[in-house]
């Protein structure tokens, strides 16, 4: 589904802010490069401009029910096109046929508008083609360059466009969107929590492997600060079985930490940024019976555990190891 103009608004304000005032005066730029980290909304918010560039109805807004919003969002307007890596890089050819392409005289107007994803992986050959044509631009042309990695286009790639960037999204944005798209409550703010990208973030909420992460990491809080004399035994027979890739044992410390956070959150009055607020209680009765300090120093050894998993270490020798720092606070 596609995402509209006001949500992309709520996302990132700055950005659409500035394209919204492009619009309403007529000063769009020929050239924007949209950068920031994955999952911001940088494609999404290109082709929204797209729709507001070629909409048939007045306004800065798309209205996103005319001929040209409508094949925009089916993916096949004759005058808007997408260039994405073809394999691992883009190519001179690619950049050589959007040149011809545009060479024509558009097919439902006299505006073009080309999106290039990933800029960054241009060939040498590439970005300069893309440079003579950035150079020379055409009346009613405009172009979105997409990228996570600005430094590795060229400055004077740059230096001709005008750069937006994305911020990262904030936690309670994802959250939102993720509850709109019926995820639990309690899950979406977990996964706001573990990552500023929605598709990710959605991705993640449909998998059962992720929710069963969930479960084994607060049976492990559980059983740290209800029985503590088991916590050895469930590293051994649960923990260890199911946390096998190191990605994946590093996203359970993740989850383990924001835990701990709660713990914090609650002795400083913070109670209404819990994540883990189906566990509150057990959570507040441990914020009560323990020191800012101790859980600090709790906090302190899930960070040096994440720390020590990038080393050649032995992992169930490193959960054990913190066990045991967790259970002496």
């Amino acid at each position: 589904m596609a995402i509209s103009w006001k949500e992309m608004n709520e996302l990132q304000p700055r950005v659409m802010k500035l394209l919204y005032n492009s619009i309403e005066k007529d000063r769009l730029s020929h050239a924007y490069l949209f950068e920031g980290k994955k999952g911001t909304g940088k494609l999404d918010a290109a082709l929204l401009l797209a729709k507001s560039f070629f909409c048939l109805e007045d306004g800065a807004e798309p209205c996103e029910s005319c001929r040209n919003c409508k094949r925009i969002e089916s993916g096949n307007h004759p005058d808007l096109h997408l260039v994405q890596p073809d394999g691992l890089s883009i190519k001179k050819a690619q950049i050589q046929a959007l040149q011809e392409e545009f060479s024509k005289t558009g097919l439902e107007s006299h505006k073009k508008l080309y999106i290039i994803s990933h800029a960054d992986q241009m060939t040498a050959n590439a970005a300069n083609s893309l440079l003579k044509f950035l150079e020379e631009p055409n009346k009613d042309t405009m172009a979105v360059l997409i990228t996570e990695q600005p430094q590795r286009l060229l400055d004077t790639i740059i230096s001709r466009c005008q750069t937006l960037p994305f911020q990262p999204l904030q936690p309670k944005a994802i959250e939102d969107r993720l509850i709109e798209q019926d995820v639990s409550p309690h899950m979406a703010r977990l996964l706001a929590n573990m990552t500023n990208n929605v598709a990710e973030a959605v991705e993640l909420s449909r998998n059962d492997e992720f929710a069963e992460s969930r479960a084994k990491v607060i049976k492990l809080y559980e059983v740290l600060h209800q029985r503590k004399g088991h916590a050895f035994f469930f590293i051994q027979d649960q923990w260890m079985p199911f946390f096998k890739e190191k990605t994946h044992q590093e996203m359970g410390l993740d989850m383990l930490l924001l835990i701990y956070r709660d713990v914090l959150s609650i002795q400083i009055g913070n109670e209404d940024k819990l994540i883990y607020q189906d566990l509150f209680q057990s959570i507040k009765q441990h914020a009560l019976q323990s020191t800012q300090q101790s859980v600090t120093n709790q906090i302190l050894a899930v960070l040096e555990a994440k720390k020590r998993l990038h080393s050649n270490v032995n992992v169930q020798g490193l959960m054990e190891h913190l066990v045991l720092m967790l259970q002496e606070g």
